[in-house]
């Protein structure tokens, strides 16, 4: 399975009914989980001792698979997140429903990839070590590349604030759009002129948008 090496192959239950007495989940978040989860159970364990290419890390000693069946194609990713939060090891989550699945990793904030069938889903495990293969799975269920000098907590944290950015950006687009008064698009563009600046640096921000006579003073009354 996830084409991983047989070594790492383990099979071992997680009753719902453990998690539920170890952990102190409020009655709305159990509802939430058991409404969404049928079975869980450790499939993977990927570790120096399983794999002796892979060294451990200095902050990875070992990462767990754990796969979850699904009651349903339209899951709350709630209910991943919330267990995600409350164990602390590094898992990687094997969504399934009927012969589809994805993958699922929590760092900071859950990532998952998009549903296939069981058949092709992999993990490949790429790095010398267990702390960068952590990072490549991460960035590869994420979709996206850690840039040099970046921690993988950074990376995810700068592309965060980036996609916060671009969201702002889009709906002051919309509000000059539906906005009439010369004024007032005038104020939005110099608020999506400085957003965009800090998007792009080293471009001028009147260049790169259609709104950019909006900035000049106007005889228009107002």
């Amino acid at each position: 399975m996830l084409n991983l090496p047989q070594s790492t192959e383990v099979k071992r239950p997680l009753p719902k009914a453990q998690l539920y007495k170890r952990f102190d989940w409020k009655p709305s978040q159990r509802e939430c989980f058991d409404g969404n989860v049928s079975r869980l159970d450790f499939v993977n364990w990927i570790a120096p001792r399983t794999v002796p290419a892979i060294a451990a890390g200095d902050e990875v000693k070992e990462i767990f698979v754990v796969e979850i069946s699904l009651k349903s194609h339209d899951f709350d990713t709630k209910a991943i997140t919330l267990l995600a939060k409350h164990i602390p090891q590094r898992i990687v989550y094997l969504l399934r429903y009927e012969g589809e699945a994805m993958l699922a990793v929590y760092h900071t904030m859950l990532f998952s990839t998009p549903w296939r069938t069981v058949e092709d889903i992999s993990l490949p495990l790429s790095g010398l070590n267990l702390d960068v293969v952590w990072e490549n799975i991460v960035s590869s269920i994420g979709q996206f590349t850690i840039e040099e000098n970046n921690s993988l907590s950074e990376q995810i944290r700068n592309d965060e604030e980036r996609n916060k950015l671009i969201r702002q950006i889009e709906a002051l687009k919309k509000q000059m759009n539906s906005t009439k008064q010369p004024r007032r698009k005038r104020e939005l563009f110099s608020e999506l002129a400085k957003l965009t600046i800090q998007i792009t640096p080293t471009a001028d921000a009147r260049a790169v948008h259609p709104y950019k006579d909006y900035g000049k003073t106007t005889n228009e009354k107002y």
